[in-house]
């Protein structure tokens, strides 16, 4: 199962579900009046749009190598996460907090609180669908690791993505839920702009993490942990090589460029030196399919 694979579902997991969501907080916003929902409904037509950001980014990522960019563009992936990261910082968390402000000072009072409750409810429901599919996908490249390991490891910024908006989305219509029930409740409009200055925060909070995650891979990180042991053990087990000196790795998009620098039997003639960097280099691209580009260098020391 490929990353890339996976990351497709997610993202028109997430896409269908937060479109229908839009349109419904939209309807609710305008006939209550609600901050929350005004606030939720921005969240989710952001998502949607960063959702085709992220459609794109995988879009162009696949473009075969050329003179300008002989690694390819693998990395262009992480330039439109990053821009996702902004967008949900921005017209997410920032439009949040001054709607909430905003409606804190001006009072308004909220009209029908029970209709943005029942399709508050409704939009927990498909957004729950929504993050469960990201995180089964998740599930599938995981392995063995935690979920916060493979968080923190993951070099799936698109995927990544897609994880902190339904995890922000949740927590963002779990508060609004809260807020509008105790604006119902007490018939105090200011609950109702606490509640979208709280979905802000979240937002604001969740945005940083995305923008610093995606930020070491922009600037370039290895392939995870996990698959970076994989790798040099088999190197290491080759018959021919004597001792591994360096192995490095750099991760672009999906895939994989590893340099290793060896020190091979002394035995071995010119010819036979070759052959066998030849014949690794064609194992480790079939045991490990990420790996696109590999660079050996026999050598004595590092």
């Amino acid at each position: 199962m490929s990353g890339h694979d996976s990351s497709l579902r997610a993202i028109f997991f997430a896409l269908f579900a937060n479109l229908g969501i839009a349109l419904a907080k939209g309807a609710a916003a305008f006939y209550t009046g609600s901050g929350s929902m005004l606030a939720e409904c921005i969240h989710s037509t952001a998502d949607c749009a960063n959702q085709l950001l992220l459609l794109l980014g995988l879009r162009r990522s696949r473009l075969p190598p050329d003179e300008e960019h002989p690694l390819g563009y693998g990395k262009v992936v992480y330039f439109w996460s990053f821009i996702v990261a902004l967008l949900l910082f921005s017209v997410g968390g920032l439009f949040s907090i001054y709607e909430g402000l905003h409606k804190w000072q001006s009072s308004e009072a909220v009209e029908n609180p029970w209709v943005a409750l029942i399709v508050l409810g409704v939009s927990i429901v498909l957004e729950s669908v929504s993050c469960y599919g990201a995180l089964r996908e998740a599930r599938k490249l995981r392995g063995q690791r935690s979920f916060w390991s493979w968080l923190s490891q993951s070099r799936n910024a698109e995927l990544v993505v897609v994880l902190g908006e339904d995890i922000a989305a949740l927590l963002g219509l779990n508060l609004a839920f809260a807020f509008v029930l105790a604006t119902m409740l007490s018939g105090d409009s200011r609950w109702d702009a606490a509640g979208s200055i709280a979905i802000g925060i979240v937002l604001l909070a969740v945005a940083i993490y995305l923008a610093r995650h995606i930020k070491g891979l922009l600037i370039g990180r290895s392939a995870d942990p996990e698959m970076r042991a994989m790798l040099e053990d088999h190197i290491a087990r080759d018959p021919a090589i004597e001792r591994v000196l360096k192995v490095l790795t750099v991760q672009f998009g999906p895939d994989v460029m590893l340099a290793a620098k060896l020190k091979l039997a002394s035995d071995l003639s010119l010819a036979e030196a070759i052959d066998a960097i030849n014949r690794l280099e064609r194992e480790l691209k079939a045991a490990f399919p990420a790996v696109r580009w590999s660079f050996i260098e026999p050598d004595m020391l590092d």
